[in-house]
């Protein structure tokens, strides 16, 4: 893949039935990425199940505990902050269930790689000919409605904010950028990129740093925390967003 130093950070809440460990074991076989697990106040015993895991890869596997639940955003936002006290190169964040499959890191580094002027790559779930997106009509048409009025409050063509497949070049901007708490546990990845805006200067000056990358494949996997009503929920908390950032 490359000889930068990558860590990915893996939030999880209650994932212990979901986690194909096999998967990231197998991959860590084949590529560089260091993993660092964030369990999020699991009840289920997915700390003790990682652990089992990470035995003998210490060196390459990680594993936080924040004891009470406190949301995904706030769960990728400290092992981002573990990742930005190491040696890493290239830090991003990744859904545990492997909707997207691990193979598209390396399409996201090579993205990072050839272009130096872009700091920040992010998965887009893009139904096109010869791609494999996968995804329930409704949350496919419920998402293209917020991704509507997400592109139109900030300003920026972004087709897919919510995909939980995204992979920051380390740098200011990146580490300023996850410095405090997000406001929203769900919808962090646009209060993310609003963030950045702000640092950058302008959407414009934001949008030259980004690259959407249109996913080979995607798989809505059953047993998501999330409900059609979050959706409601995140349209309230991107108004807050935009708000407080103006």
């Amino acid at each position: 893949m490359t000889t930068s130093k990558i860590a990915m950070i893996i939030p999880c809440y209650n994932e212990r039935n979901r986690l194909h460990l096999d998967i990231y074991e197998e991959f860590l076989r084949v590529s560089p990425v260091h993993f660092v697990f964030v369990d999020d106040g699991s009840k289920d015993g997915t700390s003790d199940f990682i652990e089992s895991f990470r035995r003998g890869k210490e060196d390459r596997v990680n594993l936080l505990i924040q004891e009470v639940n406190q949301g995904k955003a706030e769960a990728v936002r400290r092992g981002m902050e573990f990742a930005f006290g190491r040696d890493f190169d290239f830090v991003g964040f990744w859904d545990s269930d492997l909707a997207t499959p691990l193979h598209a890191i390396s399409q996201f580094m090579e993205v990072l790689t050839t272009r130096p002027e872009i700091d920040i790559v992010f998965g887009s779930r893009v139904k096109l000919l010869g791609h494999d997106v996968q995804r329930r009509a409704i949350r496919h048409y419920l998402g293209r409605i917020f991704a509507t009025v997400v592109s139109t409050l900030l300003r920026l063509p972004v087709y897919d904010t919510q995909c939980g497949a995204k992979l920051f070049r380390v740098g200011p901007y990146t580490r300023e950028i996850t410095a405090q708490p997000f406001q929203s546990r769900w919808v962090f990845d646009v209060e993310l990129i609003q963030r950045f805006i702000k640092k950058t200067g302008s959407p414009r000056a934001a949008a030259a740093r980004m690259y959407e990358f249109p996913l080979d494949s995607w798989e809505e996997v059953g047993g998501s925390k999330v409900k059609p009503f979050d959706f409601f929920l995140a349209f309230r908390d991107v108004v807050r967003i935009y708000l407080s950032y103006r």
